[in-house]
């Protein structure tokens, strides 16, 4: 766990239909992947402008809204907007960028063809008062599972991220036992000798392991950055370790299908080759059906 130096491949959505071969192994190896240009144009400043409007809502205050979180600015030390649930329901654009063809191909490369869109937040580091993200996994790999694909976030970046605000990461962390995970984590302050920095431009994307140590450090005259998380599992290893019901996994099937569908007759994705959504076996989608909502709350579908 000493100093690293990792080469990070240049991925161009603009360029390419999905990630390579090549690509996907190094993001199974070091356990991120930074894709460029994924969000461009009109779909960019439409997005930026969505979360624009959901930053200033949650930065005026929330009463009694679970879906909104604050923590301890750094500076002031009053309570600060840090993060928002379930963005595509409370967004017809985010519901949109969920069936980016891109993306989708790229997890199914990663997942095979039966994965589930399961969360979906917005986090951000408010201006000036970025709060520190300490080291961490965002969860682990369910106990006795031995399927090796990996559970993943897509963060879509809407604000440049520079060494003030960007994700360091540790390469190769997600392949690291609980026991040496644990003992980084509890290193004193934000330490980055083993880490990289990760810049960012808008509209750029990083995918990254559940299981790969991440974190942020505090800021202190950091601009706003946001950065929209969909996170993806595949299908089998949600079906058979959860956390959700099998009830989830369908309504998400259908609610991922609506989205493919809006993306077709969004106007700025007019030329793309739509993404083929075909779940098989048990997973296979018998009767599509619009989703009754795009709020499926986990704590509903929790499995007791």
């Amino acid at each position: 766990m000493g100093t690293i130096n990792v080469e990070i491949p240049f991925v161009d959505a603009a360029a390419q239909n999905s990630i390579t071969e090549e690509q996907a192994q190094f993001f199974l190896d070091n356990g991120f992947l930074v894709i460029r240009n994924v969000i461009v144009g009109e779909e960019l400043k439409l997005v930026q402008s969505e979360m624009q409007a959901l930053y200033e809502k949650g930065a005026a205050g929330v009463d009694d809204n679970p879906d909104f979180m604050y923590g301890v600015g750094v500076k002031s030390g009053q309570s600060i907007f840090k993060r928002v649930e379930y963005v595509i329901d409370k967004s017809d654009p985010m519901k949109v960028l969920l069936g980016h063809p891109f993306i989708l191909r790229s997890v199914e490369k990663l997942q095979g063809r039966n994965f589930i869109a399961t969360w979906d937040s917005m986090v951000l580091k408010a201006p000036n008062e970025g709060i520190i993200v300490p080291w961490h996994r965002d969860a682990a790999v369910p106990e006795g599972c031995t399927d090796t694909r990996p559970i993943f976030n897509v963060d879509f970046y809407l604000d440049e991220a520079d060494l003030q605000t960007c994700l360091w990461v540790i390469p190769g962390s997600n392949k690291w036992s609980k026991e040496d995970a644990d003992k980084r984590c509890k290193q004193p302050g934000f330490t980055t000798e083993d880490a990289i920095p990760v810049p960012m431009q808008p509209g750029d994307v990083i995918f990254h392991n559940i299981e790969v140590l991440h974190g942020s450090p505090a800021g202190d005259g950091n601009p706003l950055r946001r950065t929209v998380y969909y996170e993806f599992r595949p299908g089998e290893i949600e079906a058979e370790f959860g956390p959700h019901t099998l009830e989830y996994l369908s309504l998400k099937q259908h609610l991922l299908q609506d989205c493919i569908e809006r993306r077709k007759n969004a106007s700025y994705a007019q030329g793309e080759t739509p993404f083929n959504y075909e779940p098989n076996g048990a997973f296979a989608i018998r009767a599509p059906k619009p989703p009754a909502q795009y709020r499926y709350a986990h704590e509903v579908y929790w499995r007791r």
